[in-house]
């Protein structure tokens, strides 16, 4: 049976890289963040509608990647970061993606903590200590509100690639 990790966390915590590594780690698929390809061939600042789109083409990646995973999916991203964003930006969030939220099943978060430094990027809006911790503390809430195990993961690279297969092999079993 799969089981889908999901790495999340607020914007330059290592999500991407600890993603790929864990990918790598466990030789399984990875779902990279669809927001990224998509922002980078935008070509105007992102609007509301667009992050329906981001959502949709998130979801058919991971489901695309799913289809060919043995037991194991590394997703980059979950439409938990959809809802934040649209909320925080927009003040408000599309039904489809707080359906989507509801009926699509993890098996772990990783919690990707804001102890390492920001690292600029012309897609990435809140360097603010202050805002990343704002971030941390809502992405803390979301996943403990799933019930779904996480763990938070903290520390230089190799600590939290460390930490990460370690949750991932006590959760998973």
């Amino acid at each position: 049976m799969l089981k889908k990790v999901v790495v999340i966390g607020p914007e330059s915590t290592g999500k991407s890289t600890l993603s790929q590594d864990l990918a790598s780690y466990f030789r399984a698929p990875w779902v990279p963040e669809f927001a990224r390809t998509y922002l980078e061939n935008l070509n105007r600042p992102y609007v509301y509608e667009d992050l329906l789109e981001i959502a949709k083409g998130q979801i058919q990646l991971e489901d695309n990647k799913a289809q060919h995973a043995g037991q194991l999916l590394i997703c980059d991203t979950d439409l938990h970061v959809i809802k934040v964003w649209s909320e925080h930006k927009f003040g408000q969030v599309h039904d489809w993606v707080l359906e989507q939220i509801k009926t699509r099943k993890y098996d772990i978060y990783l919690l990707a903590d804001i102890d390492i430094p920001w690292q600029e990027d012309p897609q990435r809006e809140h360097p603010e200590p202050e805002m990343r911790r704002h971030f941390f503390d809502i992405y803390s809430r979301l996943v403990r509100q799933t019930g779904v195990p996480f763990e938070i993961i903290s520390g230089n690279e190799k600590e939290r690639i460390k930490k990460a297969v370690k949750a991932i092999e006590l959760n998973l079993k």
